[in-house]
């Protein structure tokens, strides 16, 4: 079966995404210019709540096919991240196809500002993989509707600082919700991913008390949290570490982590981690749920960055930011209420939610204002 852009509803990402859901997206706009190499796909799923928001991941996909379906899996599913934050914001995102380490140019960056700028602020961009926020600053240079610059152009910086302490928020309420205290002092919790998000998830499980186990396939990562945290434990790969003995399991790397094959070997109580498109397929949260386990929904405890960055729309404060990131625990534990009461599992219940956000809150636009 296939969708209005011919893609198999089996496709999924380079990095392991759910699946692609059908024929939803509002936009979906192919931009190229040939003199700086220039080619990008931008989608945006849905503007109920307001502007698009979403980063720009610059990759070396292998196809056309492979980057559109990573697009519109990720414009989706920020739809639903920044419903379930509270943000007046709908969900997009972009893909440069290329290599940014030999690919990324002034010229490149300058040309994807002015394809988002024609867009009229319908979708409002910012970093993910391979973009940093100086590159956000160049992009600015011809374009209105950026997001997560540097703190020297008014933005807010390193977006991964509020990402890994809405994740902490996350597993604390994970943690309250199985072992009725939300301090994660004496469990045993293995990071997946020790990147600029793992790394900083760390410092917040070891300053309350947790022991924690790490890997990652960059050796100089690990390397660099055993410097300054000696006590932390590492194993030589992710598979290994899914299958250790710890009490909550924090994929922080590619999407896809939770797949047929990990799910049945997982010992943790709990999976809670800030990666993207945590689950490789639909009803891989059925399984988790069918053994026990207690899966905090990815979309949701993720969302400190977007959190961060949307903030810099209004003049950014890193309190009110983080103010707001910190509700990410109440959040997450309405989830797990709500899904014990319908009987369903957590991903689905936050699914619900969000979509009823966008429905109740989207629908006010249809009462006319005066402009």
């Amino acid at each position: 079966m296939t969708d209005v852009f011919g893609l198999s509803h089996k496709d999924s990402s380079s990095g392991g995404a759910n699946p692609v859901q059908p024929g939803r997206h509002e936009q979906v706009v192919f931009c190229a210019d040939e003199r700086s190499g220039l080619y990008a796909i931008i989608a945006i799923y849905s503007t109920a709540l307001g502007p698009g928001l979403g980063g720009t991941r610059f990759y070396p996909y292998e196809s056309e096919q492979a980057a559109l379906a990573d697009v519109l899996n990720l414009s989706r599913a920020m739809a639903y991240k920044n419903a379930m934050a509270g943000l007046d914001l709908g969900g997009a995102k972009a893909v440069i196809i290329g290599d940014p380490a030999t690919d990324k140019s002034e010229a490149l960056l300058r040309a994807y500002g002015r394809f988002v700028q024609s867009l009229g602020g319908r979708y409002y961009t910012a970093c993910d993989v391979g973009t940093y926020s100086e590159d956000m600053d160049v992009v600015a240079r011809e374009c209105s509707y950026v997001t997560g610059r540097t703190e020297a152009h008014g933005g807010a910086g390193d977006s991964s600082i509020l990402t890994a302490f809405g994740v902490f928020q996350g597993m604390r309420a994970a943690a309250d919700h199985v072992y009725g205290t939300s301090s994660l002092r004496g469990k045993r919790v293995g990071v997946e991913g020790v990147g600029k998000v793992g790394r900083r998830l760390v410092e917040h499980l070891i300053e309350d008390g947790a022991e924690v186990v790490i890997c990652d396939v960059n050796e100089q990562a690990v390397e660099q949290v055993r410097q300054r945290h000696p006590a932390v434990e590492v194993v030589p790969d992710a598979a290994t570490l899914a299958a250790s003995d710890i009490d909550v399991y924090a994929p922080c790397a590619l999407g896809g982590a939770l797949n047929d094959e990990t799910v049945p070997r997982i010992k943790a109580k709990i999976v809670c981690g800030g990666a993207n498109n945590q689950l490789a397929h639909p009803g891989v949260e059925k399984q988790l749920a069918e053994r026990g386990i207690l899966y905090a929904p990815d979309y949701v405890v993720n969302a400190g960055g977007v959190i961060q960055v949307a903030d810099e729309i209004e003049g950014f404060n890193m309190d009110r930011a983080r103010a707001r990131a910190a509700k990410i625990f109440d959040t997450t534990l309405k989830i797990f209420r709500l899904a014990e009461e319908e009987g369903v599992p957590p991903a689905v219940a936050a699914d619900r939610l969000a979509e009823r956000r966008m429905s109740e809150v989207g629908r006010l636009r249809g009462i006319w204002l005066r402009r």
